[in-house]
């Protein structure tokens, strides 16, 4: 089904610089509409329950109540609601209690915002969704998890170390070309060789497993 309407968002995020810059971009569009925005958990819950949006984009670091906190009571409150955690940290406890409380998605706040809003887009429109920002939420519990393999080291070259620092600092493609003064075609192209290396299909498998085998020691 075809979006009709602009999609009616709320912003929770404790960092007012943030939500102004993120609003006055969004507002910009017509296929998006802010609703509403507040800078704690408490203010999120009581708002968003006042006046449902279809996109909720929620930080996960917020005082009161937490983003966490915030979306499980959400969850329960408006299950049709989409909710979005939108954050810095691309680590996978936060990950999985995002997963946990409900959240339809985790997204990289290194995201821009035409990408954001395609994400947003095709979610309400039940469609399937690709993007290097998207955390995948399908992780399996704790308790199912193998212990990992060691693999072999050393198993990247110098560029490509430096690069999978980058992912593990959740920073995005055009972010690592900018940082390494390379182009975003030559990241992926590299990106895409670590994933080979390390048997990998995205970046939250990668960061945990360089952890894991100490590749980034």
């Amino acid at each position: 089904m075809q979006q009709t309407r602009p999609i009616r968002v709320f912003l929770a995020d404790d960092h007012p610089l943030l939500r102004i810059g993120l609003r006055l971009s969004l507002d910009q569009r017509e296929d998006v509409a802010v609703i509403g925005e507040a800078g704690d958990g408490f203010s999120a819950v009581e708002k968003i329950q006042t006046d449902p949006p279809d996109v909720s984009l929620i930080d996960v670091d917020m005082p009161g109540l937490s983003g966490i906190k915030a979306i499980r009571m959400l969850r329960k409150a408006i299950p049709q609601m989409k909710i979005f955690v939108l954050s810095t940290h691309n680590d996978e406890t936060y990950i999985r209690d995002a997963m946990r409380a409900g959240a339809d998605g985790y997204i990289l706040k290194s995201i821009d915002v035409q990408e954001l809003v395609r994400i947003m887009e095709s979610f309400c429109q039940e469609g399937p969704v690709v993007s290097p920002y998207l955390v995948n939420l399908t992780l399996a519990p704790e308790s199912e998890q193998e212990s990992p393999e060691p693999i072999e080291s050393p198993l990247l070259t110098p560029r490509e170390t430096e690069i999978l620092q980058a992912i593990t600092e959740g920073m995005g493609n055009k972010e690592i070309s900018e940082s390494l003064n390379i182009s975003t075609e030559t990241v992926k192209s590299h990106i895409k060789r670590i994933y080979k290396k390390l048997k990998v299909k995205n970046r939250v498998e990668a960061g945990r497993l360089a952890r894991d085998n100490n590749l980034l020691s």
